[in-house]
């Protein structure tokens, strides 16, 4: 773990212990499962994080020999399945992602894969990449929404993604049904949209998610990351409502720049946030609580 710490997604274990799997980078900018415990309540008062990597790179020539990066967690029965991102360095683009999964018998502690390949990878229909994946487990089946790249713009010289949230089911979590059915729309030909995460409640669904917005609204690319927020009926057909996510960047400091990367949970009636914000996770994970 020589920097980052990205992508938190927070496991809560009890009224005390929340676990929280994130992405720390080592020296050659690769990422591995990592995991820290701390107390929902105030997940600032860290007291553990593991020593090694929960699920480390892939063989030479896989889809996640560059970077593996928590996205989901699914506890199901005595099993916990792991959503993640795998990546691989590119050349004609910085990068490729897809979706794996792997699986927790010891409570989290330890991951297997259960492929060595990617579970939701390119297809026909989606013809760049798949990426950060939010699963629910409910009674009729599996739910995924994740990111899938529309297409690479160039931007000062460099390649970037656009990608929109898609929707896809399955019946046991590893098999996935995939309609190409998008369920956040860009505002802006150069937004992109990624990493959502759902709640299900009475009413239907809520999600938050992070976005990038047009070429026009930025200084700098990294610094047009915001949260947005979306409501649905049914799952797949989603309102938007960006300023109803509750959050933005502060004045100054270390998330003034860009917000990215949101998770919640609820804890005694709560519902708190952990997200990124400057830099994708370079100044670390911070902790919001709604205020009502």
């Amino acid at each position: 773990m020589a920097h980052h710490a990205s992508v938190p997604v927070p496991d809560l274990l009890d009224d005390r212990l929340l676990r929280v799997y994130f992405s720390p980078r080592d020296e050659l900018g690769r990422t591995r499962a990592a995991m820290l415990e701390t107390d929902p309540r105030a997940p600032e008062k860290v007291s553990r994080v593991a020593e090694q990597p929960l699920l480390d790179l892939g063989r030479l020539g896989t889809f996640d020999d560059s970077g593996v990066m928590p996205c989901s967690v699914v506890t199901d029965g005595a099993s916990k399945y792991l959503y993640y991102t795998g990546w691989n360095r590119g050349v004609s683009v910085p990068y490729r992602n897809a979706i794996g999964v792997a699986v927790s018998t010891d409570g989290g502690s330890t991951f297997e894969r259960v492929h060595e390949g990617a579970v939701v990878d390119r297809s026909a229909e989606e013809p760049f990449f798949t990426a950060t994946p939010f699963v629910l487990r409910e009674s009729a089946g599996w739910r995924m929404w994740y990111a899938s790249s529309t297409g690479w713009v160039v931007v000062d010289d460099r390649p970037e993604p656009v990608y929109v949230i898609k929707y896809a089911e399955s019946d046991d979590g590893i098999v996935w049904r995939r309609d190409n059915v998008t369920c956040i729309h860009p505002k802006h030909p150069e937004e992109a949209n990624a990493r959502p995460w759902v709640i299900a409640g009475a009413g239907g669904y809520r999600m938050w998610f992070c976005y990038r917005r047009s070429r026009g609204y930025r200084d700098d690319l990294h610094a047009s990351y915001r949260i947005g927020y979306a409501e649905s009926t049914d799952g797949i057909t989603w309102d938007r409502k960006d300023d109803e996510a509750g959050i933005d960047v502060s004045a100054t400091g270390w998330d003034s720049r860009m917000l990215a990367y949101p998770s919640l949970y609820e804890h005694a009636g709560t519902m708190h946030m952990l997200y990124n914000g400057n830099g994708f996770g370079e100044s670390g994970i911070g902790h919001a609580v709604a205020a009502g």
